[in-house]
């Protein structure tokens, strides 16, 4: 028996922080039903296809359940609260105090069933002066000042490889609150309301920046401390061909031994010296060789550094193969199988990996009295 079998949850989240937390609790065992407005859900739509609809749809609500409703409607907000009554967790993502207008805040929704779990996932939260504010991951990095720490220069800038807010930031957090609140709810019957801030979580990610500056006054810039760039120990170097060598040799038993391995001058071992002549001197000795020789010299060797390989690369590595990664799969309408979306579940709980999953198909649970067409949700 999964661990979430039997609990119901009822997901009005769309595009990918609520709907990826929804999908947590799907693999964990949860019967998850997405409401979605007569149309579907943006995403649905994205390019590119795998099927009927998006690969993105397809990977983040595999396995759950799709009703419509148009939440302006009198009859398709009762129809929603008729179901409410037998739910456990409600999701949702409008922006603060939009579900209130639609008679579906958690004031209302408490009425309905008292020891319910609400989660709020918002930018900002649903009070303070940016609670109104619209925005996307990048905006939540930024106004938190996570991004300042490391974006590239002027002639470069970089935008991170992931949506740090938008899944740290909103749908871990949701799913961990979710559960501890639901082991509350085990203990003492009472249920909760959970406001998730995506921006809030971006504090501890910027753990170590946070605390040098508030509690020394040593606020890291740009690409300038151990853990964004200023360090020899801790950087990218290009190789010969084109390729990167990751190096993350904090102790200094990594770093003596990369030394060695790499033929650093004795001289630029001591990296607090001058940490620009460091990194200098080993972006020269990296880039004097390509990619697979540095990656035969670092095979087997403890020295914290290694080939940045590619997504696809990555995805054939026989390490991650043995894990089991990549056993669970997703088939879309017409038949076609593919990996599931990898998510931080143990495998002990969760569904078969035998049986492919499937996103459902638009309002496919209905019922026999399925939500007339109307206008959109408010977003």
């Amino acid at each position: 028996m999964q661990p979430l079998s039997g609990i119901k949850v009822l997901d009005f989240t769309t595009l990918l922080p609520g709907p990826l937390a929804g999908l947590v609790l799907s693999e964990a065992g949860a019967e998850v039903t997405k409401v979605e407005r007569p149309e579907g859900e943006e995403i649905r739509k994205y390019l590119p296809r795998w099927g009927a609809e998006s690969i993105q749809f397809n990977l983040l609500n595999s396995g759950k359940k799709s009703i419509t409703a148009d939440l302006k409607s009198d009859a398709d907000r009762d129809r929603i609260k008729s179901l409410i009554a037998g739910t456990d967790i409600l999701i949702e993502q409008f922006r603060p105090g939009v579900m209130a207008r639609f008679g579906l805040g958690y004031d209302a929704v408490k009425q309905i069933r008292p020891d319910i779990v609400y989660c709020s996932i918002t930018g900002y939260g649903q009070f303070g002066p940016k609670a109104a504010i619209a925005g996307h991951d990048l905006n939540y990095i930024s106004e938190t000042g996570l991004l300042s720490l490391s974006f590239g220069n002027a002639d470069r800038t970089v935008v991170p490889p992931a949506l740090i807010a938008d899944i740290g930031g909103g749908t871990m957090p949701a799913v961990i609150n979710i559960l501890l609140a639901l082991l509350r709810r085990n203990a003492s019957g009472e249920g909760a309301y959970i406001d998730i801030a995506m921006s809030d979580a971006m504090f501890t990610y910027a753990w170590w920046a946070f605390g040098l500056g508030k509690a020394l006054g040593e606020w890291p810039g740009n690409g300038d401390h151990m853990l964004s760039g200023g360090s020899p120990r801790y950087q990218i170097f290009p190789t010969r061909d084109g390729r990167f060598v990751a190096v993350a040799a904090l102790e200094q038993k990594f770093w003596d031994n990369l030394c060695e391995l790499v033929g650093l001058e004795e001289r630029l071992r001591d990296d607090q010296a001058d940490p620009a002549a460091t990194i200098g001197a080993l972006r020269a000795i990296i880039g004097n060789r390509t990619a697979e020789e540095w990656r035969a010299v670092f095979e087997g060797k403890d020295c914290a550094a290694n080939v940045v390989r590619t997504l696809e690369e990555a995805s054939t590595d026989p390490h991650f193969i043995e894990r089991g990664l990549f056993d669970y799969s997703i088939e879309n309408d017409a038949g076609a199988r593919a990996p599931a979306l990898v998510v931080p579940v143990a495998p002990q709980f969760r569904s078969d990996k035998s049986t492919p999953r499937r996103a459902p198909g638009l309002g496919t649970g209905n019922g026999p009295d399925p939500a007339a067409s109307g206008s959109s949700q408010e977003r």
